[in-house]
């Protein structure tokens, strides 16, 4: 099932930048002729939770679930953002009215969407003014601590939509088999991967690297500008930029993974909020889902190239970058 990949955006895009970005996605919109990071100007987060719940799951226990998927976000030290669960509404989700609100909807006509979220932004600044949630009922959920078979883990899809509604958009760290009725998820390195696990599982509890250096990157704690780094370069063929590679940054020390994309038509990429040390890196097409799912669909995205490792260790330095990495690849 996939997680959030219709997601309901009011002006808002997912958009090569002129500019390389950090890390992961974001998600941006434009001002003008300028594309800028989709974030709240002003925390803590406030928003609702619909007195409504679904089988098996009261308004109460979404409210808990949706408090702990927030918790989580900002337990994360390299990160600074906070919310507040100002009360139950009658309200429902995507209402418009100002209010973020984050609640059930029946949804059957999207067959293959456990969850979205929609925000509205101010066209001048491109800050969030409001940004709903909702959880289609049309699917079995569970709260259960453990999990419950056949049923899907509320606060897993929560994290996901949260991750989306603090700016974050998809990771493609993970890897799925095609199978009868769609994409089945092998691995995920990252809550933000844009498949979700099958029914039953709550691994997508726990955030990973690739979701901390993101978080990190959109709202920057003291810690993250002084105890992480960064890598830099660009992805060539032929001589040319590419747009749309995957740069995965795997860390030797402690076998962490983040990756990144080139966002540009240089091919340039940065991958941030690295712990300092040595780190292998590779590229690699992004080939394993629908590309729908990372970008805009009038971009050029290229897939035509082979998986390909950089030759040398990359060590990255404490609160600073390496950069003038190329990665060269060949068409398949």
């Amino acid at each position: 099932m996939r997680r959030a990949s219709a997601l309901m955006l009011t002006a808002l895009m997912v958009a090569a930048l002129s500019s390389p970005v950090s890390a992961y996605l974001k998600l941006g919109t434009k001002l003008g002729t300028r594309t800028v990071t989709l974030k709240w100007s002003q925390l803590p987060i406030r928003y609702f939770v619909t007195d409504r719940g679904t089988t098996g799951v009261t308004s109460t226990q979404l409210q808990q679930a949706v408090q702990s998927a927030f918790s989580t976000w900002e337990a994360v030290p390299t990160g600074q953002i906070s919310s507040q669960f100002v009360g139950f509404t009658l309200a429902t989700p995507s209402s418009g009215d100002g209010a973020t609100v984050i609640g059930f909807q029946n949804r059957p006509d999207l067959e293959r969407t456990l969850g979205a979220t929609s925000f509205m932004i101010d066209t001048t600044t491109g800050a969030v003014v409001e940004s709903d949630i909702f959880f289609n009922s049309a699917f079995p959920w569970s709260v259960s601590a453990q999990g419950e078979t056949g049923l899907f883990d509320l606060q897993s899809i929560a994290l996901h939509e949260i991750g989306h509604l603090h700016g974050l958009a998809h990771s493609a760290m993970g890897e799925t088999e095609l199978r009868a009725g769609g994409r089945r998820v092998i691995a995920a390195e990252a809550v933000m991967f844009p498949i979700a696990f099958s029914a039953g599982t709550i691994l997508g509890r726990t955030l990973r690297a690739d979701d901390i250096a993101g978080i990190g990157d959109i709202y920057p704690s003291s810690t993250y500008t002084r105890n992480t780094g960064s890598i830099s370069g660009k992805v060539t063929k032929s001589g040319k930029g590419v747009l749309g590679a995957h740069v995965i940054a795997f860390d030797m020390q402690t076998q962490k993974l983040v990756g990144g994309f080139s966002l540009s038509d240089d091919g340039s990429f940065v991958i941030a909020g690295l712990d300092p040390g040595p780190h292998v890196l590779r590229v690699e097409p992004l080939d394993d889902g629908d590309i729908e799912s990372f970008f805009d669909a009038t971009l050029n995205i290229d897939i035509d190239f082979r998986a390909q490792f950089y030759n040398k260790i990359v060590v990255v330095p404490k609160a600073g970058g390496t950069g003038g990495v190329e990665l060269k690849v060949v068409a398949k």
